[in-house]
């Protein structure tokens, strides 16, 4: 283990069980500063949203978790926190690729590939984010993903070459608290649209599923709550969804 300590902490592991999990438990033995981060080579029980998996070979791969105290942010309003996130991962890809997308709520895509997950886990004190604790896994130089994984990708595939994971978490690290200012300085709007503006399968109508079935729709918008509203083809129907309730289908799939 590594330890850096300057006016945040930085904690560089070789193993862990799960970045987020590490950072959480050092928070509760003692509030750290803003901005501090857990990173990690290889993680045995690294984490999705919902509690999904999150696949890392050892030492290939950006896993980390890092602190934040978004205390001007509400709780009701706390998606806005995985819009900024989900944003400044796709303009450090922005650098390196392009046709990077935010596939709601805030997995990162390359054209149909997942090349980036994120969880975030707020604390909450009433009405208003104690502290939040963003956990990031970026795809950078994996080569052989497990064949159960449905559609993962990483930069080194895309681009034909190694990249420096300490340079892509030095741009993060700066280009998050560059947005996070902007949340602090209450320009939620702009980050919003933004966000929309990125969003995968923005423009036309696309297949869903949920509990009902198959249907085709078109992306209206991502409410303040981070619920999907959907409009549905022929009948114009709105229908407003958590994450878990609907799912993005092949386009290929015909009736």
């Amino acid at each position: 283990m590594e330890v850096q300590k300057s006016d945040k902490l930085v904690v560089k592991l070789d193993k862990t069980t799960s970045t987020n999990t590490e950072l959480k438990l050092l928070q509760q033995q003692s509030p750290l500063p803003e901005g501090s981060v857990v990173m990690a080579d290889f993680q045995t029980g690294g984490r999705g949203q919902a509690g999904n998996s999150w696949y890392s070979g050892r030492g290939k791969n950006l896993l980390l978790s890092l602190l934040l105290y978004p205390h001007n942010v509400k709780a009701r309003d706390q998606f806005v926190i995985s819009r900024v996130v989900s944003l400044v991962i796709k303009r450090v890809l922005d650098r390196h690729l392009e046709d990077v997308t935010i596939k709601w709520p805030n997995d990162i895509y390359w054209k149909d590939k997942k090349i980036a997950g994120i969880l975030i886990e707020n604390s909450l004190i009433g009405q208003h984010i104690d502290y939040t604790i963003v956990g990031i896994g970026l795809n950078v130089n994996e080569e052989d993903f497990p064949e159960q994984l449905p559609n993962p990708i990483s930069m080194k595939q895309i681009v034909g070459a190694e990249l420096d994971r300490d340079l892509l978490f030095t741009h993060l690290s700066n280009d998050l608290f560059e947005l996070y200012q902007s949340l602090g300085r209450g320009e939620i709007d702009l980050i919003e649209q933004e966000y929309m503006q990125h969003l995968y399968r923005r423009e036309g109508m696309h297949w869903f599923s949920d509990k009902g079935g198959r249907f085709k729709a078109t992306i209206k918008s991502v409410l303040p709550s981070g619920h999907l509203l959907l409009t549905t083809f022929p009948d114009k129907e709105e229908r407003v969804y958590a994450f878990k309730e609907v799912a993005f289908e092949v386009e290929e799939y015909e009736e």
